[in-house]
């Protein structure tokens, strides 16, 4: 019986031109992941896979931190075509050690403001992210949580923390963008920060601050006394 593979080629040649003339703006997260599974998958649709992979771990973040054996029990993600997600994995994690540097040392909200504005201060998007910070204040992780409107469902205590304990931080600070240039807190921000500071008490780690950041501006919740 002969197969013909031209459609599922010519897909991901529309997949890899969408990629090379936008980047990744404008792609699904599973089409992400459709992208990565090609990679180690000659001349074959990889679109099912892909959506699968989504529904099982939930995110993005979940299929890379899934191992391979997890990966595989997916029908249609082999040794093979697992490939793309693990280089992708290793990558983003060496790039994360080498950008961050040695010490960053994070003692004031102008510190961080000065660390994060050339960061996301211009972004279009709202960016949600937690610095982990050591007993001496330096940054020893920064960890995207969300990207998008916030809401106390995006922005959940167990996503927060367990990159927080991960990270083996004394405390942390919470830090996202507002691509309006206001950067006057939302209700939706002040619930968040009040629930997230909460749940850190009953963990033992700190919330230092909460600070939003817009292109020329910031709001620091500590400043505020609001933290």
């Amino acid at each position: 019986m002969n197969i013909d593979l031209s459609k599922g080629v010519g897909h991901r040649e529309r997949l890899r031109k969408r990629f090379l003339q936008a980047g990744l703006d404008g792609f699904s997260d599973y089409e992400v992941i459709e992208l990565l599974l090609t990679l180690g998958t000659p001349r074959k649709d990889c679109k099912q896979q892909a959506k699968e992979a989504i529904k099982k771990f939930g995110s993005l973040q979940g299929i890379f931190e899934a191992s391979t054996q997890e990966l595989q029990q997916i029908k249609g993600i082999g040794p093979e075509n697992i490939f793309g997600i693990k280089l992708f994995q290793a990558f983003s994690e060496r790039f994360a050690k080498e950008k961050i540097p040695k010490k960053i040392l994070l003692d004031s909200p102008e510190a961080v403001v000065s660390y994060l504005q050339k960061k996301i201060g211009e972004s279009k998007k709202e960016n949600f992210y937690i610095l982990a910070i050591d007993a001496r204040n330096n940054l020893i992780n920064i960890q995207e949580i969300s990207v998008g409107s916030l809401t106390a469902s995006i922005v959940h205590p167990r996503e927060v923390f367990k990159e927080a304990i991960r990270s083996s931080a004394a405390s942390i600070i919470l830090a996202h963008n507002h691509p309006s240039g206001d950067p006057e807190p939302s209700e939706d921000d002040l619930v968040i920060t009040k629930r997230l500071t909460e749940a850190g008490k009953i963990i033992g780690i700190e919330v230092n601050d909460h600070i939003i950041v817009t292109k020329n501006g910031f709001f620091s919740f500590k400043n505020k006394k609001l933290i």
